[in-house]
């Protein structure tokens, strides 16, 4: 969850560290800290709260040198505090280390250093890493730099041979002037190669503003950076050649521009998402979308009989849409499972079964994990991602990458349309290999095709949905109802509301209203109402009777050619017409910005909520 930035070369260090960090504080924003080495003295500079309170100390105080580690972090062992921010000192000063992940055997390793004579000042599992380094690292009198520097990467090796659990590291030492050290096990780092300096970070986004081009490094792998080059060793200490890829972002895709958030630029950029999710793709003349990716023969395609969707958050609720969708185009039994769940389960497997895991990421810790057991088990593994070269793409045997650029907003939202939009062509792709005809599949990609602009005239609810979220954003609860492609809206829509404005909310397949929820309804409780035309709409009307009949306030989402509804709903936002598998892109929008507007009207920080950051990559 925590961003890591590491830098060595020319220039001062402290003011890359800090721009790149601001670019990772959606990963964490507890705390923030440098260290930075200059003429062998060792600068730390750390503070609880956001980036800002960093820069504030670092302008007083500043930090010398031109090699540096830095961290933002998102707490798991020890509160928030300067103390336990990073980086974290080992021995007697000769080494600093910056951490992601979770040791689970920091209680033994710490207790074996106390007695070994080392001060714990922290609540972290990470200061057990910096210890165990510098007890492995003996500080000879007379060695040469260069001593000293194959002296620490022996150490680093050694400390990471007694770690259990999951790291991303950044270590530097003020006896080795110019040296980084980067070390990866199921926490994302990538290394930055630039002119004479390289850089260190959790994602390539943080390194945009200086260089193009990045090397993904893999579980396992350490890297020595210096100014004029870098190496990278496998857990065995054999060397690995690089691989060099280009960033496929701009500094515009990781600058808020003319939005006052990331999440409300993210929300106007779905248009252009979604056309790129689909770009490429479309293949009018046989009446079927085309996936390179897949890396799957026609033959094997033809025998998939059962499908397992896996994800976390929006994204298995995605993959709920994709399951309704599947079914209904191809007919293949799909399950949509928790990746949490999934990877500690004894699921049966048989042959014919593929597993898509679902991420924005491409690192989410429990999805990784899930299609890693899948795979043990001679499943088939395909990802559908965001993040070129991310964990999960790479370790997946074929994918799709949704290519909808850097979503830096906590709240899902274009990554989420694009999973949709993917998922549909998925879904088509598969069903016309079964049972859709050419005639229904050149209808599909018809309508596919002009979604981005339904899309945009959706967008034109904003101006409405804010004025809607001055009346209703004191309320303190919500429900969320849909049926159909809409019911796992109607949980997309409850959880963007719960992660931005802290207001608790539910979402619950309509019917089930009369099962329990039903009992929630009051008239300081509104219901949002998914309900575009289709052929449970008269269904989820009579829920909306049943709501309003017990005084409870109804935000409805409806078509535009609906002229019913109004007479029954308190509220209603209107969408464009569409299929109803379409539906369900269409019909999150006006929920993003619901809760984007209430978040702001309550004075919440919308783009970094309160104890969520965005990527997962610890268990």
């Amino acid at each position: 969850m925590c961003g890591i930035v590491g830098y060595v070369g020319p220039r001062s260090a402290q003011p890359i560290l800090l721009e790149s960090l601001r670019c990772l504080e959606y990963r964490g924003y507890d705390s923030a800290g440098l260290a930075t080495v200059s003429e062998g003295t060792l600068h730390v500079r750390k503070r609880t709260g956001r980036i800002a309170e960093l820069e504030n100390l670092v302008a007083k105080h500043p930090a010398p040198g031109t090699f540096g580690i830095s961290h933002t972090r998102w707490a798991t062992h020890g509160p928030p505090n300067d103390v336990n921010a990073h980086p974290h000192i080992g021995g007697d000063g000769i080494v600093a280390v910056v951490h992601n992940g979770v040791i689970e055997n920091y209680t033994s390793l710490r207790a074996r250093l106390t007695d070994q004579g080392y001060r714990f000042v922290s609540n972290t599992d990470t200061e057990v890493i910096a210890h165990l380094i510098a007890s492995l690292f003996q500080d000879g009198s007379n060695g040469q730099n260069g001593d000293f520097k194959e002296r620490l990467v022996a150490a680093v090796e050694g400390a990471l041979r007694q770690l259990k659990g999951t790291y991303g590291l950044g270590i530097i030492s003020p006896r080795c002037p110019e040296f980084v050290i980067g070390a990866r096990l199921g926490s994302p780092l990538v290394l930055g190669v630039g002119e004479n300096e390289h850089f260190l970070a959790s994602d390539q986004s943080a390194l945009v503003r200086y260089t193009g081009r990045v090397v993904f490094l893999n579980d396992g792998e350490l890297t020595v950076l210096t100014p004029e080059n870098f190496s990278i060793r496998n857990r065995e200490s054999v060397h690995v050649q690089p691989s060099i890829h280009q960033i496929d972002c701009s500094v515009d895709d990781v600058e808020k521009g003319r939005f006052e958030h990331f999440m409300l630029k993210e929300i106007f950029e779905q248009p252009e998402a979604i056309q790129n999710a689909m770009r490429g793709r479309l293949d009018e003349e046989n009446a079927t979308p085309v996936f390179g990716g897949l890396n799957l023969k026609p033959q094997q395609l033809h025998h998939i009989n059962r499908i397992v969707l896996t994800g976390c958050g929006t994204s298995w609720h995605a993959g709920l849409v994709g399951e309704y969708l599947i079914e209904e185009f191809a007919r293949i039994p799909v399950e949509v499972e928790y990746a949490s769940e999934l990877r500690y389960r004894n699921s049966p497997v048989d042959q014919g079964t593929v597993l898509f895991a679902i991420a924005q990421s491409g690192e989410t810790a429990d999805t990784l994990a899930a299609l890693r057991e899948s795979k043990r088990k001679g499943v088939p593994t395909m990802a559908i991602v965001n993040v070129v070269g991310s964990t999960i793409a790479r370790e997946a045997e074929g994918g799709i990458y949704l290519h909808a650029g850097p979503e830096i907003g906590v709240a899902s939202t274009k990554a989420f349309t694009s999973q949709l939009t993917v998922l549909t062509m998925l879904a088509l792709f598969l069903g016309r290999m079964r049972h859709v005809s050419a005639l229904a599949g050149a209808r599909i990609i018809e309508q596919l095709k002009g979604l981005p602009d339904l899309v945009r005239r959706t967008l034109q609810t904003d101006e409405q949905v804010r004025e809607l979220a001055g009346k209703y954003s004191q309320c303190t609860n919500f429900l969320y109802l849909g049926r159909g492609y809409n019911f796992p809206i109607a949980l997309e829509g409850a959880l963007k509301l719960k992660e931005i404005s802290y207001i608790h909310a539910e979402g619950y397949p309509a019917a089930e209203m009369k099962h329990g929820p039903i009992a929630l309804v009051d008239e300081q409780t509104p219901t949002v109402i998914i309900n575009p035309r289709g052929v449970l709409y008269d269904k989820v009307m009579s829920n909306l009777e049943e709501i309003k009949a017990r005084g409870g306030p109804v935000i409805a989402i409806a078509c535009e050619s609906d002229s019913e509804i109004a007479r029954k709903a308190d509220d209603v936002i209107y969408i464009p017409d569409a299929e109803d598998y379409l539906q369900p892109v269409l019909s999150v929008i006006p929920l993003q910005l619901l809760a984007y507007h209430i978040a702001v009207s309550r004075g919440c920080d919308v783009d970094k909520p309160r104890n969520l950051a965005k990527s997962v990559t610890v268990e």
